[in-house]
């Protein structure tokens, strides 16, 4: 959701620096950038872990209303998003939200962007033991769709969500954010490609039975 198909991080970023500023905190933008596609238990750990669990709490709190301020508002979805959900509409394909924000916040910002009549499952943070990038959600919101995880392409943005996917033995194809992947992450040979536009074209593609394949490193 965060960052593939809501332009939140920017957000998230913003208010990071705007509660860094107002609660008197060193936070530089590459702790919070080292976060991204952690569940909230995790980012909150190694937050503490930086800057001790007073100056985490404090920064973490601010920073939450100041977001959730933007969130009721609506974030700006990102471009190709629609295209994209209209197509796997159009060919019936089964879809789901996966993302380690907890329930209530995952459904606000869904709700606010005009996203959440587009999906019959939604799987969050909250429903789950173990958070990205341990494959547990992507097992459920197969398990919720009614299909084997094997059958499912995973649209991703962050690392952690890669790994997940991956070893819930899912298909990944990575469009990457703010947040570019590393060199032993594209060792795992999986796509990466620059927008969900071009998602879209390699995912038509396949359903079309054209040589679009999926898996495999090919990249762009």
């Amino acid at each position: 959701m965060d960052g593939l198909m809501l332009d939140s991080e920017r957000a998230m970023l913003e208010t990071w620096r705007e509660a860094a500023l107002t609660e008197s905190i060193d936070a530089d933008d590459g702790l919070w950038l080292s976060m991204v596609g952690m569940h909230d238990r995790a980012s909150f750990a190694m937050l503490a872990g930086h800057l001790g669990e007073d100056a985490a709490t404090r920064l973490r709190d601010t920073s939450y209303r100041l977001y959730d301020e933007r969130v009721v508002a609506g974030l700006p979805r990102k471009n190709g998003l629609l295209e994209l959900l209209d197509l796997l509409e159009a060919r019936g394909i089964a879809k789901a939200v996966a993302t380690s924000t907890r329930r209530e916040r995952a459904l606000s910002k869904l709700a606010a962007s005009g996203l959440i009549d587009r999906f019959g499952v939604i799987v969050t943070g909250s429903d789950v033991e173990h958070p990205k990038p341990a494959p547990d959600i992507y097992l459920l919101a197969a398990r919720e769709l009614g299909v084997d995880p094997r059958r499912c392409v995973v649209l991703e943005d962050s690392e952690p969500g890669v790994r997940a996917a991956l070893a819930a033995g899912a298909t990944p194809i990575q469009v990457p954010d703010l947040v570019a992947p590393g060199e032993e992450l594209r060792g795992f040979g999986h796509r990466i490609v620059a927008s969900l536009g071009r998602a879209h074209e390699l995912l038509d593609a396949v359903l079309r039975g054209g040589d679009g394949r999926v898996a495999g490193g090919v990249r762009g």
